[in-house]
């Protein structure tokens, strides 16, 4: 019989978020926990003012239920996302992304809360969430190296040994990758559904390449991310009834690095999260080049907000987006699919 473990957690993952919206929607507006909408964004953009935010526990919650279900699904069918779960190694990076997430999510609470509870409009200050961030980091990596990852994976190259010699250099090279694209998720979390779509995708391809690669584990991974980004569409497509706040987006974007690494291949996020990438890009561009000039290159950044004010729709926005996602994990996929 065909194993069904990621179908299991995919769709464990979208009823306990979707589910969770009736639940905690409500109690986010009881606490007042609603979203200040600052200034300097799009004036329309105040019709949002006091949507309830930190919606992201509801993703958060869907994913871990959603791993721990398909983990009994898979034990009481023999599956191989049991079998694996054998092995040190995948069992350790799986825990290892997950906990990485967490704890990037807790970041994400923390600026948050201060946020929304706090009434300080701009949360932890830059160096506090750097600080914070680069610390996670640097742990998972730790935790990565300790397991025994030696190796990481270069299309048309190969393995590259990074334990000794010039290969040495992955280790920091990683560090500033993790933390910044688990920031460029967070600067993508900027209009209603576009994380979420975005990273369902992105989820989707990542559940493509590690059944190629038969890495169980990462597979249930990807597979309850995605089923918790639709369960979450429902609530924040537009108009959105909750935010995901940096709670969310921070847990997404530690969960779609914890996928890259997990499959031994962090290089094809680049390709696979190129919305992300042209999101953070916008926004280092437009201050760089307001810092030489005193003049904005975009509209307003970061790119999505560029697009809003040259009179796109939020949904047109969230489609072309996710359409220009979805070629970029074509292109991802290509040197797993065809082991180049």
């Amino acid at each position: 019989m065909k194993d069904l473990t990621s179908v299991i957690a995919a769709a464990a993952a979208f009823a306990v978020t979707a589910g969770l919206g009736f639940v905690v929607i409500p109690y986010l507006k009881k606490l007042h926990f609603g979203q200040t909408i600052l200034e300097i964004g799009p004036k329309w953009h105040k019709d949002k003012q006091g949507t309830p935010t930190m919606g992201g526990i509801m993703i958060i919650a869907g994913v871990l239920i959603a791993v721990c279900a398909a983990y009994g699904y898979s034990a009481a069918s023999g599956g191989g996302f049991f079998t694996d779960m054998h092995n040190p190694y995948r069992l350790s990076v799986l825990l290892a992304g997950i906990i990485m997430a967490l704890c990037m999510s807790a970041v994400g609470f923390m600026d948050d809360y201060i946020k929304v509870v706090k009434k300080r409009n701009l949360g932890l200050t830059a160096r506090q969430k750097t600080f914070l961030q680069l610390l996670v980091s640097a742990a998972y990596l730790a935790t990565l190296c300790i397991s025994g990852m030696k190796t990481t994976y270069i299309p048309f190259v190969g393995d590259i040994d990074i334990t000794s010699g010039a290969g040495l250099i992955f280790w920091s090279i990683a560090l500033m990758f993790i933390y910044g694209f688990t920031n460029a998720v967070n600067l993508t979390d900027g209009i209603d559904g576009l994380a979420s779509s975005v990273t369902l995708v992105v989820a989707c391809a990542f559940m493509l390449g590690s059944g190629f690669l038969y890495n169980n584990g990462m597979n249930v991974m990807s597979a309850a991310l995605a089923g918790a980004c639709v369960g979450f569409i429902i609530w924040n497509a537009k108009p959105a009834r909750v935010f995901m706040g940096d709670t969310g987006s921070m847990f997404l974007g530690g969960a779609v690095v914890a996928l890259s690494f997990g499959i031994g291949r962090p290089i094809l996020l680049i390709f696979a999260g190129v919305t992300y990438f042209l999101e953070a890009l916008s926004d280092i561009i437009q201050v760089a080049h307001y810092k030489r000039t005193k003049k904005r290159l975009f509209k307003m950044a970061p790119l999505h907000h560029h697009f809003e004010m040259c009179g796109w729709s939020e949904q047109k926005i969230v489609l072309v987006f996710s359409g220009i996602t979805v070629i970029g994990c074509f292109i991802a996929l290509l040197p797993i699919i065809f082991n180049l």
